[in-house]
């Protein structure tokens, strides 16, 4: 007999773009809630961090729900790295959604709508489910190959045992291309997840430990399992409303339109007294239930007035959606069902809400109607800590004459923990650059650090890290090592900042193309130059 031979696979790295807060790796607090003075790839806003700090710690001891912070502050002053750092130092379990208000005015669908997903995309339900499982050490993988190729699909055994029990399976083709993905081989501990066929390599049973001389970091050795090989072991399933509206919005709609054809046909009908059936046809919704994974999706079959509601459904658009990202607007009665659902599974035991963060960039851009959906929104039992910010001062709020602190209704803003941020100094934009010459795998001498922090501190912080990367490609053209004074003159001259171009347009102003600058546009045009 043939035995077996896993297919070799390469480890493919994860190639991760460089982008312009991808050097963030939290808030940079200790313990006590202090600010670091440079940590996690943030740098300054101490007291803005140690208030998002706070804000945190309530998130994470479930203390704080329905509430609302504004960071406010000029632009460039580390509004969105705050943000993200929120993001990263919540974690995979607490959901956190990010969205530009700019996005709402955009999508095909309504405005109300959009933040509706929004929001949802930001409360998660922590799921706990019973499943049969499979869990033992490897003691051997016997395949059978057929002698001509192509001729049947391949067969196994596979033995598993624990220290009460050993038992001998069969495997089909399926199940042999799994054990050969996870690499299986003999001495390995495993699980097999009965309803999926999912293989999971738990690590190397201690009795093998002696097999090799030496073994690679990576390497994690278990005890063998003790009791019966196949156990019940309670599973927790992590998922947002907005991915569960989703999944069950194609099937809902389905659902409802067959249920209103059938109640309709039995109106017409009338030849036939109604039946507690035909009397709760809208019950049905609820007695199918709301499952959330694709394999978990039955075929419904119910009878009404003698007819099949439906014999089969199209669930696989709704599961795809989440991928497509083309949702469309998702119907009312859908979200009543699954809350409703959701709520049902609280009281029973089986979920918890886990409410997330979802932060909301150039809140100012939203107008009248979205303030209010907010409003309303925040006052929602299961409703998400909502984050916005903004780089206005006093202006007009969009959809009105009005104007208010950063664009945003008075109501509004006594909503929330107002944090604002600070212009950076020249030592922070110094140590700023140098971390992103560390992100952007970029070598630079000290003075080049220093004349780009000079034109940080005289232009913007922005301008000077778009230089970095810029100046690293004149100094491997010149085939230099580290980027010097030189190569920072050379992209400081080819690309302009705003004061550079403004005083530019304002030179050849005439021979632009539709040129018609009044005396108010030429006193603001000098403020920007000033």
């Amino acid at each position: 007999m043939a035995e077996l031979k896993l297919s070799e696979s390469r480890d493919l790295t994860r190639i991760e773009r460089v982008g312009a807060h991808s050097h963030i790796r939290g808030l940079g607090l200790d313990s006590s809630l202090e600010p670091r003075a440079v940590s996690e790839g943030m740098v300054g806003q101490t007291a803005a961090r140690k208030a998002a700090g706070v804000i945190l710690r309530m998130i994470k001891d479930g203390k704080i729900a329905g509430r609302a912070v504004l960071l406010a502050g000029q632009p460039g002053t580390g509004k969105t790295a705050i943000a993200m750092g929120m993001a990263k130092s919540l974690g995979l379990e607490t959901p956190f959604a990010m969205i530009a208000a700019s996005e709402i005015f955009s999508l095909e669908m309504s405005k109300t709508e959009a933040l509706t997903q929004a929001f949802r995309k930001a409360i998660g339900v922590r799921i706990k489910e019973e499943t049969e499982v499979i869990e033992g050490e490897v003691v051997e993988v016997h395949i059978d190959r057929p002698a001509v190729a192509g001729a049947a699909s391949k067969t196994g055994k596979l033995t598993l045992k624990t220290t009460e029990m050993e038992t001998v399976y069969d495997l089909g083709a399926k199940m042999i291309e799994a054990l050969g993905k996870e690499k299986v081989t003999s001495g390995d501990v495993i699980a097999i997840d009965k309803a999926t066929g999912k293989i999971t390599k738990l690590g190397r049973s201690f009795s093998r430990s002696r097999d090799f001389d030496a073994m690679g970091p990576q390497v994690k050795f278990v005890q063998c399992p003790d009791g019966e090989l196949q156990k019940r072991k309670e599973v927790v399933h992590c998922v947002t409303l907005h991915e569960i509206d989703v999944i069950n919005s194609r099937y809902i709609y389905e659902l409802f339109t067959s249920l209103n054809r059938v109640k309709r046909d039995i109106e017409k009908s009338r030849t036939q007294k109604p039946n507690s059936n035909q009397a709760n046809v809208a019950t049905i919704v609820v007695a199918i239930g709301f499952w959330m994974w694709p394999r978990k999706l039955p075929a419904a079959k119910e009878m009404i007035g003698g007819h099949y509601v439906l014999k089969s459904l199209p669930r696989t658009q709704g599961f795809l959606a989440l991928f497509t990202g083309d949702t469309g607007e998702i119907r009312a009665e859908v979200r009543e069902q699954i809350d409703t659902k959701v709520a049902e599974w609280r009281e029973e035991g089986k979920a918890e809400i886990v409410p997330g963060v979802l932060f909301i960039d150039e809140v100012h851009m939203l107008d009248i109607e979205c303030f209010s959906f907010l409003n309303r929104a925040l006052e929602n039992e299961m409703a998400p800590i909502l984050v916005v910010a903004t780089n206005r001062g006093i202006t007009t709020i969009r959809g009105t004459n009005y104007k208010s602190p950063h664009g945003i209704p008075i109501d509004l803003l006594d909503r929330l923990l107002i944090i604002s941020t600070q212009p950076y100094t020249e030592d922070e934009i110094h140590k700023i650059l140098e971390i992103r010459c560390q992100e952007e795998e970029v070598e630079m001498t000290e003075s080049a650090k220093h004349l780009l922090t000079k034109i940080g501190v005289e232009t913007s912080l922005r301008y000077a890290i778009h230089l970095i990367t810029a100046a690293a490609l004149a100094c491997q053209k010149r085939k230099g090592k580290a980027v010097d004074l030189e190569d920072i003159n050379r992209v400081y001259n080819l690309f302009l900042d705003v004061k550079r171009s403004t005083q530019y347009l304002m030179e050849y102003q005439s021979q632009y193309m539709f040129s018609d600058t009044g005396e108010a546009d030429e006193d603001e045009t000098n403020a920007m130059v000033s």
